[in-house]
């Protein structure tokens, strides 16, 4: 077989697309730059996009709607793309993803939801104080709310009230878990649990896009079997998995992501994850 095309779908050219475009020409690989935004084609119909010389697709989208909506009209071709359209829209759904992962035995925090926001306060009397309220939908850590007392549900559920969007009368809410000042990103590239990161911040919120700094992580036969088993349950190819380290029950995973950031991994491990997941769609072409 010859060269390998692979449509790069973007909105944002990041680090990371820039990355992908670079290491592909030392590769020999062909990257067909795909901008979103710009784009317009018919469900179903190929020649509507000169995407006909594509073998397969990676999906690099900041915008989790242009993401999954550009995934399914690409996959409506006949063109596997990386992730799939069912699994970006599992990890997006942060209530789908746990229920996918309890289902299948694997630890996560001990997680509520509620419809409304009367009903929202009586999870307290269930959980008890501190836990964190969560946007179902979301990333970066935008929107988390850590909720100490009786006084802190009161003014979320008020500003939600306010927000007239219905997602916001969903209320995801998880136990606090007293990890020990960092968290886990572990990285799955097909079968395989090349590099992870800690990610330390004296705030509770770890993420790097928040100011937590990122330092290698060790990836232990545990780490390494919960993550394959996370990317199995939701049938990712590339995915960052956030885990967190429990005093008393080890390791819990909190979230998955489906079109994840890796520039912070590479810069403090050196690991070139970039090739390592190029290599990886590259051989399921040749399969």
């Amino acid at each position: 077989m010859g060269r390998v095309n692979i449509l790069l779908l973007y909105d944002v050219l990041r680090w990371e697309e820039k990355s992908f475009i670079e290491t592909a020409k030392k590769l020999d690989i062909s990257i067909i730059p795909v901008h979103i935004p710009t784009i317009y084609g018919e469900v179903g119909n190929g020649s509507s996009l000169d995407f006909s010389g594509a073998d397969i697709g990676l999906q690099r989208s900041v915008s989790f709607y242009n993401s999954l909506e550009s995934t399914i009209l690409v996959e409506s071709y006949g063109i596997d793309v990386i992730n799939k359209s069912y699994t970006i829209m599992i990890c997006q759904d942060k209530l789908w993803t746990t229920s996918l992962l309890i289902k299948n035995k694997i630890p996560v925090p001990k997680t509520y939801v509620s419809f409304n926001h009367d009903t929202a306060p009586k999870i307290a009397e269930k959980l008890g104080y501190p836990f964190v309220i969560k946007p179902v939908y979301g990333s970066w850590g935008r929107l988390l709310a850590l909720i100490d007392d009786e006084e802190d549900m009161r003014s979320i559920i008020e500003h939600r009230t306010y927000m007239h969007n219905p997602i916001h009368s969903i209320y995801y809410i998880q136990e606090f878990v007293r990890k020990p000042g960092r968290d886990i990103r572990v990285f799955t590239v097909g079968d395989e649990v090349p590099v992870a990161i800690y990610r330390y911040s004296s705030h509770w919120i770890t993420n790097t896009a928040r100011g937590g700094k990122a330092v290698t992580a060790h990836i232990d036969p545990e780490l390494e079997d919960l993550a394959l088993r996370t990317a199995g349950v939701v049938e990712g190819h590339f995915l960052g998995i956030d885990v967190f380290e429990d005093p008393e029950r080890g390791y819990l995973v909190n979230e998955v992501n489906a079109v994840t950031e890796f520039k912070n991994t590479v810069a403090v491990t050196g690991y070139d994850l970039t090739r390592k997941v190029l290599e990886h769609i590259s051989s399921l072409v040749r399969r």
